[in-house]
């Protein structure tokens, strides 16, 4: 048999296949590492959102602020607030011997004591603790129902909100709803978009309850926490004690008498 002249049709067919083959391996190579860098590139990409995203999370809406109350003519400075995600802390003139801790998520609110030592719910005794929280901007009112319920407050049914537009408050965008409690208080809300906090709130009675010279700042996580060492304070064990003592017996006899 007569050896193959790379010069002759044979020769170049073969050259030509080879050459098919050779270029076929490279392409096959190429499009393996283009397929493993694009996918590593992917998994680069989610990787880095999911810091971002996490990232995200993990900045706490913090800010602080003054409460004023308006009536007609009249405005009068109601106290200050400090909000560190879903939880406030609230100081107010009419209660200057301590400070409100509300946990909107938990839900909590307690009135705090710290120089007497003790701790209690806050109940009813401010309706600012009841609505100046944390609110979903799009349904504010589950969360005033939940502090509502939380003060027990007695209500014939649940809250409602309805949107009724926007507006600007102090240069800040916000949603305005109009809502209804379930004892049928009515009240117009202006909800700060980013900030998920009511920046104004009117009640039937005239009362206009604002979030004034907010400043946005990092907040101390221990400053929203309970004290250590205090101990909690309910009215109701202290008159079941007193119902138990012998004062509450005497006094229970003394009655009887004719």
């Amino acid at each position: 048999m007569a050896p193959i002249d790379p010069r002759g049709s044979v020769g170049v067919a073969s050259f030509l296949e080879a050459e098919n083959f050779r270029q076929g391996t490279l392409n096959m190579i190429k499009s393996m590492m283009f397929a493993r860098l694009r996918n590593a590139a992917q998994f680069v990409l989610v990787v880095l959102g999911g810091l971002f995203i996490g990232h995200a999370a993990a900045q706490a809406q913090q800010f602080s602020a003054d409460i004023v109350m308006q009536r007609e003519a009249a405005t009068a400075q109601a106290g200050r607030l400090r909000v560190l995600d879903s939880k406030v802390r609230m100081e107010t003139p009419e209660f200057a011997d301590g400070f409100f801790l509300i946990d909107a998520a938990t839900p909590t609110a307690y009135f705090v004591r710290p120089g007497a030592r003790i701790y209690m719910d806050a109940r009813q005794s401010s309706r600012l603790t009841q609505l100046l929280i944390p609110v979903d901007p799009a349904a504010p009112c589950r969360q005033w129902q939940v502090m509502a319920h939380l003060a027990g407050v007695v209500e014939q049914g649940g809250w409602r909100c309805q949107r009724t537009g926007e507006g600007v408050i102090d240069g800040r965008q916000t949603i305005v709803f109009r809502a209804v409690s379930g004892s049928g208080q009515v009240y117009v809300a202006w909800i700060d978009r980013e900030r998920k906090f009511p920046l104004r709130i009117k009640a039937d009675d005239g009362m206009v309850i604002a979030v004034e010279n907010i400043r946005d700042e990092k907040q101390s996580a221990a400053s929203f926490e309970l004290p250590p060492a205090l101990r909690k304070f309910s009215p109701e064990a202290l008159i079941e004690r007193i119902k138990q003592s012998d004062v509450w017996v005497a006094g229970e006899t003394d009655k009887a008498r004719p």
